[in-house]
């Protein structure tokens, strides 16, 4: 969601900090920070009714692949895996970075983990996958190599890898919503995709979607808080409605067939904690290939997390003088600890989520704020039956809306005059959602732009490290002619 303005919050961030009045107060700078426990505590909400889609989404999206065995993941499992990683690791940003930051599992990753992880190894290969990308992070912030790795990739690039992420993501929403879908095998056609499922809009189930997205985008037009929760829970309703009334086959919802539970209250199911095997999924796909899966989750995230740290940092007037964040290692290591916590739990890999600038608009200064959260997730785990029974086409037009957001906040950063810069760019954004891989995009576009500086005659402007990336990539590449997959 976009930053949200608060006069309130504006005024305190004028205010001069105030002595601490108790050890919670010490404990995490709220009046030095110029912030109350009033101010927190609904900043805290504020984020949590931001990003609470991703316990409808995260499960949706896991449990749309199938990975090589052609075993899916339970929904209900799913749900429990997500709310409960994300209870931890907001929880501990709280407590160890003392930032209004929430995290959960990144929408881009579970992507990559549940069509390109997956069908090529087992689930539990798959998250183990997620695990050594996550302390692959931990590593890089213990010797202090992250923010020196982030340099070494120039701002266009890291903008372009973002924003086809943002458009990857908006293509699985109007796929999984029914909008559009894979033309057949049998057509013999050169076009890809169809409107509907027949080259038509129809079907009850499509109108709801078609009605969501524009809600979720009428509601983030006239920036409205908790845009998108409110529009899958109204969507929601209205698929209950439908569902109840008319003549419609469980399969044309999908997945997930609207109908209200008997109970809505049920024990959380803990089945999917724990499932992981580190190092399987190199014994299935190979080493090179298996440490490129490893490079692309730990890239998505790695980028990510930095642009919403410092985003949500300046939304709460956190950065110093030279727009950096005292303290960023702590934040940069609870990142990276809730990427591995997302592979052991099969949630996928949990980041920071942009949604937080919510609760900073609202005046949320500090860690506070993210314990409030993290205690809501922690509440949400009772309700799983709830959440576990909203359709995909209710919650889907939410990947149109964070796309959209994904683009707009980047496009403007990227340097169009600098054709060395633009075309890798362009080919990073397209080729994501166009191969249905966000591993091709970030590896032809990092490609490009070596080969393009090069014939520039600018082969020293790129940095070493970013030769040695592509050069993997390369070779990953060039291994099915050289007969090594």
């Amino acid at each position: 969601m976009p930053p949200i303005s608060a006069p309130a919050a504006t005024c305190a961030a004028t205010l001069p900090p105030t002595p601490a009045r108790n050890a919670l107060d010490r404990f995490f700078k709220i009046s030095e920070r110029g912030s109350s426990v009033p101010r927190e505590i609904r900043g805290g909400l504020a984020t949590f009714f931001a990003m609470a889609y991703i316990i409808v989404l995260n499960p949706i999206i896991l449990s749309s692949g199938t990975d090589k065995y052609g075993h899916h993941l339970a929904n209900g499992q799913l749900v429990t895996a997500t709310v409960v990683t994300a209870a931890f690791t907001t929880l501990l940003m709280g407590v160890v970075g003392n930032v209004p930051i929430a995290l959960a599992a990144g929408l881009g990753v579970n992507t990559v983990v549940a069509l390109q992880l997956a069908p090529r190894m087992s689930w539990p290969d798959a998250m183990g996958m997620v695990a050594l990308a996550g302390f692959a992070i931990m590593l890089l912030v213990a010797t202090g190599l992250r923010e020196r790795v982030m340099s070494a990739v120039p701002l266009g690039l890291r903008k372009a890898i973002a924003i086809g992420i943002g458009l990857f993501i908006m293509l699985i929403g109007l796929v999984d919503g029914g909008f559009v879908s894979r033309m057949p095998d049998a057509a013999h056609t050169t076009v890809p995709l169809q409107l509907g499922a027949d080259g038509h809009l129809t079907g009850w189930p499509v109108l709801v979607f078609i009605l969501g997205a524009l809600l979720t985008l009428t509601l983030i037009i006239r920036k409205v808080p908790g845009a998108i929760l409110i529009s899958i829970v109204a969507m929601t309703v209205l698929a209950l409605i439908v569902n109840a009334v008319a003549a419609i086959k469980p399969a044309d919802w999908g997945l997930t067939v609207p109908s209200w539970p008997g109970d809505p209250v049920s024990s959380p199911d803990f089945g999917l904690i724990g499932k992981v095997s580190l190092f399987g999924g190199f014994h299935e796909v190979g080493i090179v290939t298996g440490v490129l899966f490893v490079f692309t989750v730990l890239l998505s995230c790695f980028f990510d997390a930095m642009g919403t740290i410092l985003g949500v940092s300046d939304e709460a007037h956190l950065l110093d003088e030279r727009g950096d964040l005292p303290g960023i290692s702590k934040v940069l290591m609870v990142d990276g600890i809730a990427t591995a916590a997302g592979g052991f739990s099969s949630s996928s890999a949990n980041t920071c989520f942009a949604e937080s600038t919510a609760g900073a608009g609202e005046g949320a200064r500090t860690g506070l704020a993210s314990i409030v959260t993290g205690l809501v997730f922690v509440v949400a785990l009772f309700l799983t039956p709830v959440a576990t029974m909203v359709p995909a086409q209710a919650a889907t037009p939410a990947l149109l809306a964070v796309g959209f957001l994904i683009l707009a906040g980047g496009i403007r950063d990227i340097d169009w005059s600098d054709f060395t810069i633009a075309i890798p760019a362009f080919l990073t954004m397209l080729l994501m959602p166009f191969t249905y891989s966000i591993t091709n995009g970030i590896g032809i576009g990092f490609l490009a732009f070596c080969l393009l500086r090069l014939a520039a005659g600018r082969g020293r402007e790129v940095p070493v490290a970013l030769y040695a990336v592509s050069a993997v990539f390369a070779f990953y590449y060039l291994m099915p002619a050289l007969g090594l997959t």
